[in-house]
């Protein structure tokens, strides 16, 4: 009897040990972290419509550019896709703590964040601008320096917020935490602007009338590598990257700026 429960238990451990190794890295889902507040890269909405993707632990939907790669993505990988909403400054710690597989959110892979993540090629390539109110002084602006004297901000942790200083005379103001508070400062006069990426600020204007995109002949002096957008992925992930980079290299130039002119026409009116 006691040899029988002994044979037991060793079946019972190994099948145990074979269900744990078949469950970690092999995962059914593909967890993408975002902050759902960019727009027109990804947003929060009430339904489905437009493709949203239902928010982990939330009744919210997200759409936009972002999470439609984010669907590519998952279809290649053969998995199922879910969106888990993140203020920006906790994407990084939730990526490597494995809170979630990629960060789809925007994201320049700058030579500090490649210090701790890894990043797929390139999906996506901006310039930046600045979003200003309309009838401003500033509405005008040709160059960077124009700016001189005006109260300018950006995003939390992002390099849009260190180019501020190439602004001569410029007052700078505290970095705020997304885009929808900045765009509640300016419309409130608070600033006098914001730095952004060309989508974003197309966005801002087809979502409030008040704004105006400035477009500069004397602009910013940025790296290739910060206008431009990747997946984040945790360090180590060689496999899953070379599967991204196989996913992104079938999404031709022309279809990337489709899905873009999309999401931009399909962004929500206002971003709370």
């Amino acid at each position: 009897m006691k040899r029988r429960f002994t044979i037991f238990m060793a079946i019972f451990v190994v099948m145990s040990v074979v269900l744990v190794g078949c469950g970690g890295d092999k995962s059914n889902t593909f967890k993408v972290g975002l902050e759902a507040g960019y727009p027109p890269f990804n947003w929060t909405q009430l339904d489905d419509s437009n493709g949203g993707v239902t928010i982990e632990d939330n009744a919210e939907y997200a759409g936009g550019y972002d999470v439609e790669i984010a669907k590519r993505i998952a279809e290649g990988l053969g998995k199922e896709l879910v969106i888990v909403k993140i203020e920006w400054d906790g994407l990084l710690p939730a990526l490597t703590s494995g809170t979630i597989d990629a960060i789809i959110a925007g994201m320049s892979p700058t030579e500090e964040r490649l210090e701790s993540i890894d990043f797929s090629d390139i999906y996506y390539t901006s310039d930046l601008v600045m979003v200003v109110k309309k009838g401003s002084k500033y509405e005008s602006a040709k160059s960077i320096q124009d700016f001189s004297g005006a109260k300018i901000t950006a995003q939390l942790n992002t390099f849009h917020y260190t180019v501020i200083d190439q602004i001569d005379g410029v007052i700078k103001e505290t970095e705020m935490t997304d885009f929808p508070a900045m765009r509640v400062a300016l419309q409130s006069g608070i600033i006098d602007g914001y730095v952004s990426e060309r989508p974003e600020g197309v966005s801002a204007v087809s979502a409030n009338e008040d704004f105006v995109m400035v477009e500069f002949e004397d602009g910013f002096k940025t790296s290739p590598e910060d206008t431009a957008i990747a997946v984040g992925i945790k360090k180590g992930s060689d496999d899953l990257k070379e599967k991204i980079n196989e996913i992104l290299s079938k999404i031709s130039e022309e279809e990337r700026q489709e899905i873009m002119d999309k999401a931009i026409l399909n962004q929500p009116m206002e971003q709370d």
